[in-house]
């Protein structure tokens, strides 16, 4: 099969950022990447129903988004490590502040229900518009504009931020936290 360049161009273009929000969604990178690699072959095989002069991101997402969904519907009926016993050796101690404040950032934003942390990421740290977040989660503007807000408000009590300059320095952390202003 060849593929426009244009089309391949737009989908390694998105793999970065299909691969953070795997992340976030799954907790977990080997996950994360083989839900990357299962999207990226879906939408190949699909690439045919992809409307020319649309989001190619936003049909990634919602592909990955909709596969983690029916992943998750299968697996939450097994139980991995029901006592904790492996979770808890699997600690490492952070070697500097900003890691600290990762993990830190990592266990608030974990805390919050999927929901809106899904809108979060895919707004704040993916860069998508509120308009093409409700788009992916099938949802109004309206509802995405509000578990945004939501989200953003109890991050910062969990992690008694006051103010984004509260919290490290990377743009994207900071972008999640403070309330940008897309319409």
């Amino acid at each position: 099969m060849t593929l426009d360049p244009s089309l391949r161009e737009a989908v390694l273009g998105a793999v970065p950022k299909l691969r953070a929000f795997a992340i976030s969604l799954c907790g977990n990178v080997d996950r994360a990447d083989d839900l990357v690699q299962e999207t990226l072959l879906r939408a190949l095989a699909n690439i045919n129903s992809f409307q020319p002069g649309t989001n190619m991101s936003a049909w990634l997402f919602t592909i990955l988004r909709n596969h983690f969904h029916s992943e998750y519907r299968k697996r939450r009926r097994e139980v991995e490590d029901g006592d904790g016993s492996y979770a808890e050796t699997l600690k490492s101690q952070p070697d500097q502040t900003a890691r600290m404040e990762f993990q830190e950032f990592r266990a608030a934003l974990a805390k919050l229900p999927p929901d809106q942390r899904e809108a979060l990421i895919l707004v704040g740290a993916s860069g998508f518009s509120y308009e093409e977040t409700a788009d992916i989660c099938g949802c109004a503007v309206g509802t995405i504009k509000s578990r945004v807000n939501r989200a953003r408000a109890r991050l910062a009590e969990l992690m008694s931020i006051e103010t984004a300059d509260d919290f490290g320095p990377d743009r994207a952390t900071r972008a999640v936290l403070a309330g940008n202003d897309r319409s």
